[in-house]
């Protein structure tokens, strides 16, 4: 082979000949191996055919979140129904009572004393009527003493708590010589076979999404992960306010609760009345709060990413 001038200025000639004559890899600039482009080129293929059948078919799940709390079903809150200051606590927590059984007195010194005073006026005013058979004033004032003695028993009766069933005394919220309000809670008391319901508080624009039966999964504050998975029993029928949510749980636990907006009341029952956190295992506990979510709707990716074809295919939801 003959090369010209210009070319043996530039290149040398063993480098020329090399170049014209090899047969194999020398002299090669680059060397591209078509057996891996081959397979990234079908497996670039495969990872669009999958992103595509994925997007086509996959789904993406709505839910329904909103705060949850631990409450006994059949627990029973003691409260004052006047106001007074506690002389007397005679139960401890823990403690079987009987129906009827005293639990606690209120200061009464003050209506003993009333009522001593109009249990003699009422005698010698007995005597007087009887003395004097025909006197209507002397019976018409028998008879206002008689109401007034009534009222006097009925505030002492106030100033007695007494159990309104059988029971166990569970939580004592005051103690003696402490100043309590009308409708303040004193203690509860819980029946011999608790029930115990996860009262959950979803927002109100799902309610109609919300039906019993459906999967209601709960996380308590403090163990993260620690996912008790339940079924609704109970979907409330009216959607109402925060502070109405708050009256129904007791203001107790209402007020270590995030409530804003309104909201549905959905309640599902305890499994069991422990749970397990690893390998360890605890007890549920009426005031334990946390976070609820349940499935409230289904939408295929492609329609939630392209909203526009729900015109064309139908919804796609369940």
């Amino acid at each position: 082979m003959q090369f010209t001038r210009n070319q043996t200025e530039l290149f040398r000639d063993a480098a020329l000949r090399a170049h014209f004559s090899s047969r194999g890899s020398q002299g090669d600039l680059l060397r591209i191996s078509t057996g891996w482009a081959n397979w990234i080129y079908w497996l670039l293929i495969a990872v669009c055919a999958t992103g595509l059948a994925y997007l086509v078919l996959g789904r993406v799940n709505e839910y329904a979140t909103g705060a949850v709390v631990i409450r006994g079903e059949n627990r029973a809150d003691i409260k004052a129904v006047s106001g007074g200051t506690i002389s007397e606590i005679v139960v401890k927590p823990g403690q079987r009572v009987e129906a009827n059984q005293l639990l606690l007195r209120l200061y009464d010194v003050q209506e003993a004393a009333e009522l001593q005073r109009l249990n003699r006026e009422y005698e010698l005013q007995l005597v007087k009527s009887l003395n004097a058979p025909r006197d209507a004033a002397a019976h018409q004032q028998l008879a206002f003493m008689r109401e007034q003695k009534q009222a006097i028993l009925t505030r002492l009766n106030e100033r007695r708590i007494t159990a309104p069933r059988a029971g166990t005394v569970n939580d004592v919220r005051i103690r003696a010589g402490q100043l309590v309000a009308p409708g303040e809670l004193l203690l509860t008391l819980s029946g011999d076979e608790e029930k115990l319901m996860a009262i959950a508080l979803l927002p109100g624009h799902y309610r109609p999404l919300l039906k019993p039966g459906t999967s209601l999964r709960i996380e308590l504050n403090g163990f993260s992960y620690a996912y008790q998975h339940l079924k609704i029993d109970s979907v409330a029928e009216d959607v109402i306010g925060p502070n109405e949510a708050r009256k129904y749980l007791g203001q107790e636990v209402a007020d270590v609760l995030p409530l804003q907006g309104a909201v549905v009341i959905v309640k599902a029952s305890l499994p069991a009345r422990s749970f397990t956190d690893g390998d360890r295992q605890y007890y549920f506990h009426d005031g334990l709060v946390g976070m609820a979510e349940a499935r409230v709707r289904s939408e295929r990716l492609i329609l939630a990413l392209l909203p526009s074809l729900k015109a064309i295919g139908g919804h796609g939801n369940e």
